[in-house]
């Protein structure tokens, strides 16, 4: 990626950062041009893809900072092999690490020497993986603080990363306050987060984000957040029908026809 694009980003580190919102970009997503929310008032800031390689679109990055995603400890997409090469050659600033971990069958442990070897050396922002909202014993917050106390204080980290999906703003903020409160020395990305197929469709999502991006806005130990999802209905069904189930199509920042939809409009 061209280094243009993080001075527009300033690589998440200046004193002031014009805005803290992201695309969350699926892989099947090649139609749709990101430059459509890069509109130069500085609120969407960064990409991310769930892997190490430029997001396919029709305009790349879209002038935005593309954040590399090692999602899996060792991918046909993203083979960890690559990740040191694929982040020098692209010159991405910060790195997100395993999705969802606690969810997928990796124990604290083995997530714990997996980033010592592969994350920790990248000299870059680095993120400890993305767990979910989950509340059960040995996932969500609790197998992230496992993983810390795995480490023995020799992973090298600046965010935690956090997903959730539930039915309501007040849910959302009590979570992401609890995590802060959890880890109160570090930085917070929320790079998944949507109500939960809510019965009132696109306009529930509208006015939970609405609520939620006010709250994320003011909050200074969050650093980025990313809506789910940046994509369109018909994308989002034909390709991950399961997701589409789950979540619903009202929270897709982009309509059929590749403008913002309702809730991308939120995005400005």
């Amino acid at each position: 990626m061209l280094s243009s694009a993080f001075a527009a980003l300033a690589l998440f580190t200046a004193a002031a950062q014009a805005g803290k919102r992201g695309l969350a970009w699926p892989y099947y997503n090649g139609a749709l041009d990101p430059g459509v929310f890069n509109n130069g008032d500085g609120e969407v800031v960064a990409i991310y893809d769930y892997e190490t390689y430029a997001p396919p679109s029709t305009n790349g990055n879209g002038g935005l900072g593309f954040i590399g995603m090692q999602r899996c400890t060792d991918c046909d997409s993203s083979p960890v092999a690559q990740l040191a090469s694929r982040q020098q050659q692209q010159g991405w600033a910060t790195v997100f690490s395993l999705n969802e971990p606690d969810n997928n069958g990796i124990s604290p442990s083995q997530a714990a020497s997996w980033y010592q070897q592969y994350i920790n050396p990248l000299q870059i922002k680095k993120a400890l993986p993305a767990v979910t909202s989950s509340s059960n014993a040995g996932q969500g917050l609790d197998w992230l603080s496992q993983m810390i106390s795995a480490c023995g204080g020799n992973c090298y980290y600046d965010y935690i990363n956090l997903h959730w999906y539930g039915p309501d703003f007040p849910t959302f903020q009590n979570y992401v306050e609890s995590a802060h409160n959890r880890f109160p020395n570090t930085q917070i990305v929320i790079t998944e987060f949507a109500l939960q197929n809510p019965s009132g469709g696109q306009g529930a999502q509208v006015d939970f984000f609405k609520q939620a991006f006010s709250f994320l806005d003011g909050a200074s130990y969050v650093q980025l957040y990313f809506p789910f999802v940046a994509t369109s209905p018909a994308l989002f069904q034909q390709n991950d029908a399961a997701g589409a189930g789950y979540v619903g199509t009202g929270s897709c920042l982009y309509n059929n026809d590749g403008s913002p939809s309702a809730a991308g409009n939120l995005m400005y």
